[in-house]
C-alpha cells in the first residue's frame, strides 16, 4: 500500500492531532507515474564573501546588489567583493526602495539616500520625524512615524512640508508599515489596512480608497510583503490571535493552517513584531517565508493550488532540533538568489546541488499520515522509500522510526542511502514490527544524504482480532 508523505501527523500532551510538516524538504508537484508530488531537498547555502557586520537587508538596483551590514551601506559585486558606501547607524532590519536616481534606506528611525552621482546623504529635515518605513510612489518618498503618512517634496526629496502630512484614521491603531502595490500605497496598521491613491492637490496628495480597507493589520514593520500580487502579512484584527493572511480588494484570506497558528502562539507579541516575511518566485514555486526566531515556516502557493491543500514546509539550520534559519534578506541578482546570514557577517547564495548551510550539515525530516487498519492490528513486513539515489558522494545514511501514539517514538533503524552512481539502490527496511491500532512512520537524515523522495510503499499483513 502507498502511504502519503506530503505531511505527517503527531500528537502533543493535549488531546490534539497535530500536523508534521517536512523539515528542509520542499513538496514539489510533479506527475511522475510514481506519485503526484515528491519531496526534494531545500536549497543549500554557499558562502560568497564577508561584509562589515550582520546583514540587515538588501535590494537589487540597476543590476547591482546593495545591502546594509552592521552600520554600513555596501554594494556587493557578483564575486562577493564588498564596497562600503556610507554609514546608516545601528538598528534592526532596514527597508529599501528606489526612485529613478535615488536609493532610499530607512534605518534605525532615519532616512538616507544614495546615488552613484550624488553620493550618500541623510535627510535631516526635522519635519520628517521618526522613519519606520519608506516607499517610493509617483515621485514622492513616503514614510511613516507610526501616526502620520509623510511625503517628501516632489522637487526636493530632502525637504518635508508639515502641511502635507496625511493620516490613516479609520481606526485609531498606529501605522506599522507601508507597501506599494499596483501604484497604490497600503498603510498597514496594527488592526487594519488602508489603501491610498494619488489624487494630486496642494496638500497631502493621496486619498483613502474607502472600499479597499481590510479589517486586519500586521504585527511588525517587516512582517509583510508583496506576494502573488497581494499583500501577505502576519497579524490579525482587533481582539484576534495572530495568523498569516493574503489581503487584496478589501478582503483578507487566511493561509495559515491550524498547525501554523499553533506554532505562532508559542511566541510573544514582542517576538512576532520582529518577524520578517519574504516572497520568492523560483522554479514554479511561489514561496512565502515567515522567519521566526527558531525556525522559518514556508508557504508554497503554487503547490497548494496544484495539490488542492495548504502546502507548508519548515526550514532550520541545525543538525538536531530547531534553530534559526540562516538565510535572510533574499535578493535576486547576478542570476542567483543572494542571502545574508542573520548570525554572522557572511554573504552567500542558494544552490540546489548541496543541502548544507554555510558548510555545515543540517537535518531533514518527514513523516507520514496515520496508518490505520480499522482498529485491528497488522504486521509491517517491509517499508520502501522510492527515491532518486546514487547522486551523492560518500556513504550517507538515513533512518526511520515509528510511533504508536504520535508522541513517543521507537528506536531508529538506519540504512545506507547508496554512494555516487548507485542509482538503482532501493531504500528498504524489513521486519518493521507490528501495530495494535494505528501507527505513524518518521524518516530522518542529514544533508549529505541529498535525496528526493517520491513515494513510500509498505507491505502490511492485517491481523483480525
Amino acid at each position: 500500500m502507498q502511504i502519503p508523505i506530503v505531511s505527517g501527523i503527531f500528537t502533543d500532551s493535549g488531546p490534539d492531532f497535530r500536523t508534521a510538516y517536512p523539515v528542509n524538504l520542499i513538496v514539489t508537484p510533479k506527475g511522475s507515474g510514481i506519485s503526484d508530488a515528491y519531496l526534494r531537498p531545500a536549497d543549500g547555502i554557499v558562502a560568497n564573501g564577508t561584509g562589515p557586520g550582520i546583514d540587515r537587508g538588501g535590494i537589487n538596483w540597476n543590476g547591482v546588489m546593495y545591502r546594509v551590514m552592521g552600520t554600513s551601506l555596501v554594494s556587493v559585486a557578483s564575486d562577493g567583493t564588498v564596497t562600503t558606501l556610507g554609514d546608516v547607524g545601528s538598528g534592526g532590519l532596514v527597508t529599501f526602495d528606489y526612485s529613478f536616481d535615488l536609493l532610499a534606506i530607512a534605518s534605525g528611525g532615519r532616512l538616507y539616500y544614495w546615488s552613484p552621482s550624488g553620493g550618500f546623504v541623510q535627510v535631516t529635515d526635522p519635519d520628517l520625524g521618526v522613519v519606520l518605513d519608506v516607499v517610493w510612489v509617483d515621485g514622492y518618498f513616503m514614510t511613516t512615524d507610526g501616526e502620520f503618512l509623510i511625503v517628501t517634496e516632489l522637487t526636493d526629496p530632502m525637504q518635508v512640508n508639515p502641511l502635507k502630512y496625511g493620516s490613516s484614521e479609520v481606526d485609531p491603531d498606529p501605522v506599522v508599515s507601508l507597501i506599494k502595490l499596483r501604484n497604490e500605497v497600503y498603510a498597514l496598521n496594527s488592526n487594519t489596512i488602508e489603501v491610498f491613491d494619488n489624487v494630486g492637490g496642494d496638500l497631502f496628495p493621496f486619498q483613502r480608497i474607502d472600499g479597499a480597507q481590510i479589517q486586519k493589520g500586521t504585527v511588525g514593520t517587516q512582517a509583510n510583503c508583496v506576494f502573488v500580487e497581494t499583500v501577505a502579512f502576519l497579524g490579525g484584527g482587533r481582539n484576534e490571535a495572530p495568523g498569516i493572511y493574503m489581503g487584496s480588494s478589501a478582503t483578507a484570506n487566511k493561509i495559515s493552517s491550524d498547525e501554523v497558528d499553533r506554532i505562532l502562539l508559542n511566541y510573544t507579541e514582542a517576538q512576532l513584531s520582529l518577524v520578517k516575511l519574504e516572497a520568492r518566485n523560483d522554479r514554479n514555486h511561489q514561496l512565502l517565508y515567515v522567519h521566526l526566531p527558531d525556525q522559518t515556516l514556508v508557504f508554497d502557493y503554487a503547490a497548494s493550488e496544484a495539490l488542492k491543500q495548504p502546502i507548508w514546509h519548515i526550514l532550520v539550520s541545525t543538525y538536531v532540533g530547531l534553530s534559526q534559519y540562516r538565510a535572510k534578506n533574499m535578493v535576486w541578482c547576478y542570476d542567483r538568489w543572494n542571502v545574508g546570514d542573520p548570525q554572522s557577517s557572511s554573504l552567500g547564495y542558494f544552490t540546489n546541488t548541496i543541502g548544507s548551510h554555510w558548510g555545515q550539515l543540517v537535518r531533514w525530516e518527514f513523516s507520514t499520515s496515520i496508518v490505520y487498519n480499522e482498529g485491528n492490528g497488522a504486521l509491517i513486513h517491509e517499508l520502501e522509500l522510492v527515491a532518486l539515489t546514487g547522486r551523492v558522494t560518500g556513504s550517507p545514511v538515513l533512518s526511520t522510526s515509528y510511533s504508536l501514539d504520535g508522541l513517543s517514538w521507537s528506536q531508529t533503524h538506519t540504512i545506507s542511502a547508496g554512494g555516487i552512481g548507485d542509482r538503482l539502490k532501493r531504500l528498504a527496511w524489513f521486519r518493521q514490527g507490528h501495530m495494535r491500532n494505528w501507527r505513524v512512520q518518521r524518516f530522518q537524515g542529514v544533508s549529505d544524504a541529498h535525496l528526493s523522495f517520491a513515494r513510500l510503499e509498505a507491505q502490511i499483513e492485517p491481523l483480525a482480532f
